[in-house]
């Protein structure tokens, strides 16, 4: 071929693309998966707490850090979850009320209801009464999604605080798919437990909440949260609990068994106008003659057939039942 026929085919080619090669684009980088989204409502408690020194224990002040400080304090959150904090109580779990409880349901249920975004809630809390309102949540809230009771055995100024630990954790369950229909669960220790079975064992240490008969739900570990069990029991979208409606709860007290009991309690508190006495009795519920609301003189004491409650002059009723009805 003649030069002049290289240079006009080499023009064409160049022209054209023909003959090049050109380097594959770089790839774009995968947008970020987004982080599930999880609510944390703060009420104080010993997870807020700060004492005189990192080594005061026991003597602190509950609530002296806000939920939204107790969060920050923890940057790792912002890895696992975006996270929407809310203040609804900043007391000591001793001074928990049935108002607080009925507030938390209800703005549960509404985070659930209004946010489908959410993807599980937190609710920061003392471990004095913490069984208590993880128990009542898990038969008033009216969602499948994970709603989760945290606290911490140490303040978060002391040395080794397990509060921080334990929030992230928390929030990992929250966030997690395989916690959603476990019903509500209690997180601490790197343990999880349910609201129906767990109890505080011990006054200090941090391993406190146990489910002594049935053993906890599973764990969460560096890698990832991992369930071995779950509650058959009726709870939160099968529970038919629902205090939407509710403003307060019927006033009901508390009495226990022990060795000749006075009955002198029972008539007061029927006085003040309770709506109901729980007799904590002995064995399976058994009652002394004592505490049959009369003196401790059986002879008087009539029982019917269907051993329902002693004949009295007020209306009255006997339940017995286990933690396992």
């Amino acid at each position: 071929m003649k030069p002049v026929c290289f240079a006009l085919a080499a023009a064409i080619a160049a022209l054209s693309g023909i003959g090049r090669f050109d380097a594959p684009a770089a790839a774009q980088p995968a947008a970020p998966k987004p982080l599930p989204l999880v609510y944390v409502l703060s009420t104080g408690g010993t997870i807020s707490g700060r004492g005189a020194s990192s080594t005061s224990l026991a003597e602190y002040k509950s609530g002296a850090l806000l939920g939204e400080e107790i969060v920050a304090g923890v940057p790792e959150i912002k890895q696992v979850a975006d996270v929407k904090v809310e203040q609804v109580a900043n007391v000591s779990s001793t001074e928990i009320t049935v108002a607080h409880w009925l507030t938390i349901a209800k703005r549960i249920n509404t985070i659930f209801s209004s946010d489908p975004k959410a993807a599980g809630v937190v609710v920061t809390h003392g471990t004095s009464t913490l069984e208590e309102t993880a128990y009542f949540l898990n038969l008033t809230v009216r969602h499948d999604r994970p709603v989760v009771l945290v606290g911490s055995m140490r303040p978060a100024s002391a040395i080794s605080a397990d509060g921080p630990l334990n929030l992230l954790n928390a929030i990992r369950t929250a966030a997690s798919a395989d916690a959603r229909g476990k019903g509500v669960l209690v997180v601490l220790n790197d343990e999880i437990n349910s609201a129906r079975d767990a109890t505080k064992t011990n006054t200090y240490r941090v391993e406190t909440f146990r489910a002594p008969e049935l053993g906890l739900l599973g764990y969460v570990d560096a890698d990832r949260v991992s369930f071995y069990r779950a509650s058959t029991k009726r709870h939160t979208v099968r529970s038919e609990f629902d205090v939407a409606a509710l403003a307060n709860l019927p006033q009901v007290e508390i009495l226990y068994s022990y060795v000749q009991p006075s009955a002198a309690l029972v008539p007061t508190l029927v006085a003040a106008g309770v709506k109901g006495i729980v007799f904590a009795g002995t064995g399976a519920g058994g009652l002394s003659g004592c505490r049959r609301l009369r003196p401790c003189r059986p002879r008087r004491v009539r029982f019917s057939s269907d051993r329902a409650a002693p004949a009295t002059d007020a209306s009255s009723r006997r339940a017995s039942t286990t933690r396992s009805a």
